[in-house]
This record gives structure tokens, C-alpha cells and sequence, in this order.
């Protein structure tokens, strides 16, 4: 016979407390699992491919610095470093680890032919890109959550930005078509048809939009600038906005006790269609009322009747920093987010990561562009991500969708022709069948030791912003806390 065991109050609030504890150390600790695994098949792929081919492997290390835990396996030492960063398999015949970190090396082996060079460069890239096919083939089983903005409406147009200059300027109620020439079909949540992403990722000086406007037969085009808001030192650049927000249902959240809202029966749920006799596309028109300080006229729709209102914006007790205000928070739209299960084949995940991958490296390295080496993520920058991920509904399925876009990367990033990376490797080896003779050690030597100190100084600079990021301050603002007004008798 079963018999249900009910918990104390005082133990069931010590298993909550734990559980809000043990829970996010559980998933970092899910995160690290999952990066060690991505960098242990990556180096997997230039071991076996150095044991196929008959080249010394001395050292296979995950992340770099000196070991905090080695072990030596039928000659070859097996490690972790103190850096938690990449990894690497010490392959002396084509470039020395000790020489790179200071050390002599005086072991003398065999030249490696270049071939072999080429193979054993080329497996890690491989290794990685297999494992990305691997967990498409999961996500095209399980399915990959994908959450839509169903809004390409202009809501707000800022008097201060450029969209109010445009040429003809932008209009509340406009609908966005295509940014460029590109189709949108939402707000953001994809770089190929995102309002937003789209203008971030715009080159030159102008941004072309395609807009259908009420009253008018034909698409109109509005050309904007565009402007980069200031951020702190130690924060990622801002990234490119025309000021404007998204339209959509301007819904009451919830009701501030004491408030003039409160004291003028508005309440949670209701829909305000208008502020002032304009319609009421976002709650930013709310939010200009409220602190003006003059009496506004709000209509409001509550159980399919519509109701007027009078408010005046009255200064709450607290915060100290606080502004005029009705004492309404907004509320979500139910039906503005579709959520979906998509099932992508593996080779439409591959195309569309190595599709974003490209569109990166581009931006990055063009001069029309806003977008920098310091919006790149690094470890720390990709993990927060995964927690995110990992923490949020269905975030498993996010994490392997996203973990096929992150081998793709570390695949297509280590074939780059750059020294140290496994591109470089490929180069040099190509150079040297053409010249018939490898390139001289200590010029290798001093090239591999240069471009790790570049490297490790991006490193650097990218995991500073990673952590800058985590110090923005919440730009929501407070909760105003108001006094009763207590009318004359």
C-alpha cells in the first residue's frame, strides 16, 4: 500500500532553496562537459589522424598553460591546462608546443612529408564538422524550438533618431516588408529575416526599407541613417538602430497600488488603444503621456467596451531616481510569439550554419560595416548562451541546435590560413611541396610563436567584453512605489 508523505513547510522551503542553488551549478557544470567534449573530438581528429600516418604525438592537451593534470600513456602525455581555453595535440614534426612555449625541444625526428602534414592538419576541422552532422541528425529527430515575433509593424518612431529624418520619414503603423532589399517577416530572432538583424548587420551609411503605409497602393521606400547609442568602456560597441520599436498590442500588466491608474480603476489585462486620440501601437506612447505631466485622455478596452479615461502622471515615492508616472507596467501579448518545433534536415543545419558563419567573418572584416571583432563571443560569451539555453523551456533542444552551429564555426575558423591554426598548417604545407622544401625552423618558430601572442591577446580583449556584458545594468528600471491620496472631505 502506498501512502503519500507531505513534507513540513520548513523542508519543503530548504529543498527549494537548494534546488535554486544546486540547479545552476548543475548546468554550468553541463556547459563545461559540453566544451570539453567539442574540443576533445576536434584534437581526437589530429591524433588519430598523426598515429594513422606514423608521426610523433608527444602531448594531447585540452586547453592551453601548463598542465594542472597530465598523465603519460604509451609515450604520450595526456593533459589539462590551466587556461580554459582551445586545446591542442603536440605534434613536433610539424610544430613544436615547448618551442612556442619557451622550452627547448631537442629530440630530432624525421621531416613529415607534407602530405601528411595536410592530413593530419585537415582531421580536426573534419572531426569537428562530423560531429556537427552528428547532432544535426538529433535535431532533425527531436526538433529545434524556433520563436517568432509575429510584428514587422513600426509602433514608435523616435523624434530624436533617424528614422523621423528619413527620407519620406517612417510613420507609426508602417509595415516592414524588407530591409535592403532582403523580405522580412519578423521583428528579430534571425539574421535572414529580422528586422532588427538586419539593420545591425547593414553596410554604408543609409539603410533601405521597404514599408507598406496605410492610404497607399504602392510600397513605399524610406531611406534612414542610422545612429550607435554610447555604452560603458567595458561593455561590447552598441550595435547600428534607426530608432524605432515594434509595434503591437499595448496591454496593462499589472496595476501599482496607490497609483493614479490604480485610482482610476484601470486594471490588469486591459488593452489601451489610444493615448490623446493616437493609437497606442506600444507602450512608449504611454510612457510619453505619463511624464509630461499633462492630463491625458486614455482609452482603454476591457471585455469588448471601450472605456475613457483622464490621467495625470503623478511622482512616485520611490525610487529616488524616478519620473512621473501612471503606475502601469506593461504586459506581453499572448499572441505576438509563435513558437514552433521546426525539423530541419542535416543539411539544411549545416547550410544555414556555415550560411551564418559566413555572413559573420564578412561583416566583421568589411569597412561599410559596424560590426566589429569585438561583438564575437568568446568562451564565456558561448557559454552564458548555453546556460541560457539550458535554463529556458525545450533548452536542450536549443543547446544541440546551436551546438551544430558551434562545431561548423570551430571547423570553418580552423581552416582560416592563419599560422598556429590548422588552415596555417595546410598552407604551409601546400607552399612547401610547391618549393620543394619546408619552411625554415626558426623562422616557423618565431611566425607560430607571434600569432599565438595575437591570438591569446584577442582572447583577451573578446573575453573582457564577454564579462563586461554580465555588468550592464537592468535598464527596466524599478518598480515606483506611490502614497494614497487621500481626498478632502
Amino acid at each position: 500500500m502506498l501512502k503519500t508523505i507531505t513534507l513540513p513547510q520548513p523542508y519543503k522551503l530548504f529543498i527549494f532553496e537548494m534546488s535554486a542553488i544546486l540547479m545552476p551549478i548543475l548546468v554550468i557544470l553541463v556547459v563545461i562537459v559540453i566544451f570539453n567534449v567539442i574540443i576533445f573530438v576536434h584534437e581526437l581528429g589530429h591524433f588519430l589522424a598523426a598515429r594513422w600516418r606514423g608521426l610523433e604525438v608527444e602531448r594531447f592537451q585540452i586547453w592551453f598553460g601548463k598542465p594542472i593534470w597530465k598523465k603519460t600513456h604509451n609515450g604520450v602525455q595526456y593533459g589539462l591546462g590551466w587556461i580554459p581555453f582551445g586545446g591542442f595535440v603536440a605534434l613536433p614534426q610539424m610544430v613544436t608546443m615547448e618551442a612556442i612555449e619557451g622550452e627547448n625541444q631537442d629530440k630530432v625526428l624525421p621531416p613529415a612529408k607534407p602530405i601528411d602534414k595536410i592530413i593530419v592538419a585537415a582531421a580536426g576541422p573534419l572531426f569537428s564538422f562530423l560531429l556537427a552532422v552528428l547532432t544535426a541528425f538529433f535535431v532533425w529527430g527531436v526538433g529545434k524550438p524556433s520563436y517568432k515575433l509575429n510584428s514587422t509593424t513600426v509602433g514608435y518612431v523616435d523624434p530624436a533618431k533617424p528614422a523621423a529624418k528619413a527620407s519620406p520619414a517612417f510613420q507609426e503603423g508602417d509595415k516592414i516588408i524588407a530591409v535592403n532589399g532582403i523580405e522580412v517577416d519578423r521583428w528579430r530572432g534571425d539574421t535572414d529575416t529580422g528586422v532588427s538583424e538586419n539593420i545591425m548587420l547593414s553596410e554604408g551609411e543609409i539603410i533601405e526599407f521597404t514599408v507598406e503605409r496605410e492610404g497607399s497602393a504602392e510600397p513605399i521606400v524610406v531611406k534612414s541613417g542610422y545612429h550607435i547609442p554610447d555604452t560603458p568602456w567595458w561593455d561590447r560597441r552598441a550595435m547600428r538602430q534607426v530608432g524605432i520599436m515594434m509595434g503591437f498590442r499595448t496591454l496593462v500588466g499589472k496595476v501599482i497600488e496607490n497609483g493614479p491608474a490604480a485610482d482610476a480603476g484601470i486594471q490588469a489585462t486591459d488593452e489601451i488603444l489610444s493615448v490623446n486620440g493616437k493609437k497606442a501601437y506600444t507602450f512608449q506612447h504611454v510612457v510619453d503621456a505619463e511624464t509630461s505631466g499633462e492630463p491625458a485622455t486614455i482609452v482603454i478596452l476591457r471585455d469588448g467596451k471601450k472605456i475613457t479615461l483622464t490621467l495625470t502622471g503623478r511622482m512616485p515615492t520611490s525610487p529616488k531616481d524616478s519620473k512621473l508616472s501612471y503606475g502601469i507596467l506593461p504586459g506581453g501579448d499572448p499572441d505576438l510569439v509563435t513558437s514552433t518545433i521546426l525539423y530541419p534536415t542535416p543539411t539544411e543545419q549545416i547550410k544555414h550554419s556555415a550560411g551564418i558563419m559566413y555572413t559573420t567573418i564578412t561583416k566583421v572584416v568589411s569597412s561599410e560595416s559596424s560590426v566589429g571583432v569585438q561583438h564575437l563571443a568568446g568562451p564565456i560569451g558561448i557559454g552564458k548562451g548555453y546556460y541560457q539555453m539550458l535554463t529556458s523551456p525545450d533548452g536542450w533542444k536549443l543547446a544541440l541546435g546551436f551546438t551544430v552551429l558551434f562545431n561548423i564555426n570551430l571547423a570553418i575558423l580552423n581552416m582560416l590560413p592563419f599560422p598556429v591554426l590548422d588552415g596555417g598548417h595546410i598552407t604551409l604545407s601546400i607552399l612547401e611541396i610547391i618549393a620543394r622544401r619546408p619552411v625554415q625552423p626558426r623562422i616557423l618558430e618565431f611566425v607560430q610563436t607571434a600569432f599565438v601572442l595575437m591570438i591569446f591577446s584577442l582572447f583577451i580583449f573578446i573575453t573582457s567584453k564577454d564579462v563586461g556584458s554580465f555588468f550592464v545594468g537592468d535598464k527596466e528600471g524599478k518598480i515606483p512605489v506611490f502614497e494614497k491620496v487621500i481626498a478632502p472631505e
